[in-house]
């Protein structure tokens, strides 16, 4: 969006990290970054770099996905979703954008209307952690499902029309 915002017509947040600039301050890590550590040691790291390095990329145990991810959908779902799901680099924890370029009193970014769909039952992005982010940053819209983080498993009719409906 930061880049683009001037040809993208609409962005659509679905139970996501939905921060301003990235992770600039304490209180978008607190925000935005899943707090798990109610379930324990929960995410298996690569070492791309080597041991002495920092991590390069981070996965959810499997034994933690059912759990965290997919507490309401469907289990050949969650079972397929867990083959399908792949580590994500660790840069993206600490990703900071520029507020891009201004023209007047809106940028570039603020011009793009945002839409949020909360998830009610979210145990990674955490309904109070959605609420915080929504406050600190209004989308034009909030609508929320009764769902866990994959609604396009676990309500996959509902979501598609909260999308439609958005559009």
């Amino acid at each position: 969006m930061h880049l683009f915002g001037d040809i993208i017509k609409k962005a659509i947040f679905i139970a996501a990290t939905m921060l301003q600039f990235g992770y600039q301050t304490e209180q978008d890590i607190k925000d935005g970054v899943p707090d798990l550590t109610e379930h324990g040691d929960v995410y298996d790291l690569t070492f791309g770099l080597g041991a002495d390095r920092p991590p390069t990329s981070v996965a959810l145990r499997k034994e933690f996905q059912r759990i965290i991810l997919y507490q309401q959908s469907p289990h050949e779902d969650s079972a397929l979703a867990s083959i399908l799901l792949r580590p994500w680099p660790t840069a993206l924890s600490t990703a900071r954008f520029c507020s891009g370029a201004d023209e007047g009193d809106k940028s570039v970014i603020d011009r793009v209307p945002r839409v949020y769909i909360k998830t009610a039952n979210d145990r990674m992005v955490k309904p109070e952690q959605q609420e915080a982010m929504i406050s600190r940053w209004p989308p034009s819209e909030v609508m929320t499902m009764d769902t866990d983080h994959s609604p396009f498993f676990s309500a996959p009719e509902l979501l598609f029309n909260l999308i439609l409906k958005s559009l």
